[in-house]
Order: C-alpha cells, then structure tokens, then sequence
C-alpha cells in the first residue's frame, strides 16, 4: 500500500512539474518559420508572468534565454558561463538592476534562438548572478528585428 501511495505522488509530482515547466517556459521548443522574404523567424509566447523566456544554445550547448531589452549586453551567471568554457577577456563594472557589480567580458562564438543564429556576440561573465537562465541583452537582440504583437514577440533575422 505504502508503494503504491509513493509511486502516486511521484507520478503526481512529475505531472505537476511538467505544467510548471511549461508556464515558466513555453517556449522550450520555439516555433520557427521563414518570412516572405526568406529570413529566418522565431515566435515567442509570453510566459504566465508576463517575460520571454526561450530554450536556445551558446556554442551547440543547450541554454534557457530570458529576453531583457534593458540589459546592454548578453548576461551569463558564472556557473553556466564555467560549463561553456567561456573565455575571460578582463573584467570591468557594470550597473545592474542589483547595483554596481563587476563582470568579465566574454565573446560567444555561436548563439542561437530557433533558427536564428548569430555570431561572435559580445558578453559578460557575472559572478553575482544565481540564475539558470541567461539574460538575452542587446548585444544579440540589436543583430535582429523583433516587435511583439499581444502576448507574442516575434524575432527576425537581418539581412
């Protein structure tokens, strides 16, 4: 009886796990497609509060963005940046939402969102940051057009 009522609540567990997942993430496959003109598009659903998160990758290694318009450059947590072999090209400070923090410059090779895929894009290492998930700063987003209708951003390569 007792395995039974252990193997229902780990079985309700995952279920559970999987819708949060979801509503943290959906976008965990993104929705892909070429325009009129044959560029490369992403669509991206809004997740329940209200922030683009995306699964993407940094030089082929699978990666969780979150899109942040305000940050100037692509933001790593350390531990992420430590498991991508990232380079430390000298560090410097930079104002963060959580104040004045010093980070380390880095260069992604490759980094890619769907079909979206963009090269040598400027980045910082930040050791403060206790984060899975990566902040999508404009150093990528200006190399790409994107506008957002309703509860929907849409991401466009540039020619």
């Amino acid at each position: 009886m007792w395995i039974a009522w252990i193997l229902f609540f780990g079985l309700l567990v995952w279920v559970f796990q999987g819708t949060l997942n979801r509503q943290s993430n959906p976008n965990q496959t993104p929705t892909i497609a070429l325009n009129s003109e044959g560029l490369a598009q992403v669509t991206l659903k809004r997740n329940k509060w209200g922030h683009y998160v995306s699964a993407g990758t940094i030089n082929n290694e699978s990666v969780v963005f979150l899109l942040d318009t305000g940050a100037t450059n692509v933001s790593i947590p350390a531990k992420i940046a430590d498991n991508l072999n990232l380079p430390n090209l000298g560090s410097h400070y930079a104002e963060t939402a959580n104040g004045r923090v010093k980070v380390y410059q880095t260069t992604i090779d490759q980094l890619s969102i769907g079909n979206i895929i963009l090269y040598n894009v400027d980045a910082s290492i930040n050791p403060g940051m206790d984060t899975n998930e990566i902040l999508l700063g404009m150093s990528a987003l200006k190399q790409v057009d994107f506008r957002q209708s309703g509860k929907y951003l849409y991401l466009t390569e540039l020619r």
